[in-house]
């Protein structure tokens, strides 16, 4: 078992975080198996149960565990463990604070949090994921977590007290209001919030306007209700597997983009065009950038060299303006996702509102990549 920790806190940090010494602490400490306790699904779909041999090998792998799925849909997991610690990192997680968690999973990161000396109370809007985490939190002695079924949207305004952090663990189109009504004034919201086709990790604080930093990029399931409604700035839904298209502009790189500037190319790519999505090829499992045509079936997709595939009957023009895209964030630079700010604004069901992205700007003296 000690084994087992060590590796995965070297797969951790291969994946290029930096773990601090009390996050290194937290993940060697804390047993991600109590949390998983009747198995789970890897990502591609594999069964793994408490019985497999390997078992505690593929639980302390730097990879989601899916424990529960809505037909072939995943709708609770527990995320990987990279993306964990980078946003944990970015929470700022101290002794004595308060966070309030929306989306409660296996319970392992509230368990993580407060190992680092928090006090949490997690919501989550399906009771039977709330009942597993608090039993999961019980096995693994775990003190210090509340775990609460109900509506993450409107966070916990029964609560006489306001948090220091609110982290959100599932993927959303805007932040709710509710949140920073429960907020202490120099506290901190963090959420991946949908961008072209993924949820980077969006870090915002109270204020007027209200704006947000791009902390890292990531994918979530997507929230249902209020916090995952459309809005007038909503990119389309993923575009599903293009077929029927040809090269219409060659590659442009000798070396392709790798994952990370591929991604802060994707990112530039949906604060400059509205029709930005991921899509899929035909016999290959990575997504793409592409720009979708009105009728979904067709538009441009962008690859890591550079090349763009078309199709569909305005091929040429989504051609152009994919080839416009690289041109421009080639003439800027290259800047990475983390040097974008984002201006909040309230749309979504007017019933229920969320602070959704409306503008995007570039920040003088550019974050690092």
């Amino acid at each position: 078992m000690a084994d087992a920790r060590r590796h995965f806190l070297d797969q951790i940090r291969q994946d290029g975080v930096a773990l601090t010494p009390e996050l290194a602490t937290a993940f060697a400490a804390v047993p991600r198996e109590l949390f998983v306790p009747e198995g789970f699904h890897r990502r591609d779909g594999s069964r793994v149960e408490p019985d497999d041999p390997r078992f505690l090998d593929a639980v302390y792998r730097n990879d989601v565990l899916v424990t529960k799925l809505h037909g072939d849909v995943p709708i609770s997991s527990s995320s990987q463990p990279s993306l964990m610690a980078v946003m944990l990192a970015a929470l700022d997680v101290r002794p004595g604070m308060r966070v309030l968690e929306i989306g409660a999973g296996t319970g392992y990161n509230a368990a993580l949090m407060a190992t680092l000396g928090a006090t949490v109370t997690s919501v989550d809007v399906q009771e039977d994921v709330a009942s597993r985490a608090r039993s999961a939190l019980a096995r693994a002695g775990i003190a210090g977590v509340r775990i609460v079924a109900g509506d993450g949207y409107r966070g916990l305004p029964e609560d006489d007290f306001r948090y220091d952090r609110i982290v959100v663990t599932v993927g959303i189109a805007g932040l709710s209001p509710h949140w920073f009504e429960q907020l202490t004034p120099d506290g901190l919201v963090l959420a991946p919030v949908e961008h072209a086709g993924h949820h980077p990790v969006l870090a915002a604080r109270p204020g007027d306007p209200m704006d947000a930093t791009v902390v890292c990029p990531s994918g979530f399931m997507s929230a249902a209700g209020p916090l995952g409604a459309r809005h007038a700035g909503s990119h389309p839904p993923s575009a599903g597997v293009l077929p029927d298209l040809t090269e219409t502009a060659p590659p442009r790189w000798t070396s392709p983009l790798d994952t990370a500037m591929f991604r802060d190319l994707w990112y530039a790519a949906g604060a400059w065009h509205r029709r930005a999505t991921l899509a899929a090829l035909p016999g290959r499992e990575q997504v793409h950038l592409a720009l979708l045509d009105e009728t979904g079936t067709g538009g441009a997709v962008v690859l890591p060299d550079g090349s763009i595939l078309a199709g569909g009957a305005e091929a040429d023009r989504y051609t152009a303006v994919a080839t416009a895209l690289i041109d421009r964030w080639s003439r800027l630079g290259r800047p990475p996702m983390r040097a974008w700010r984002v201006g909040l604004g309230l749309d979504g069901d007017p019933a229920a509102p969320i602070w959704v992205p409306r503008v995007w700007r570039l920040a003088q003296g550019r974050a690092p990549r």
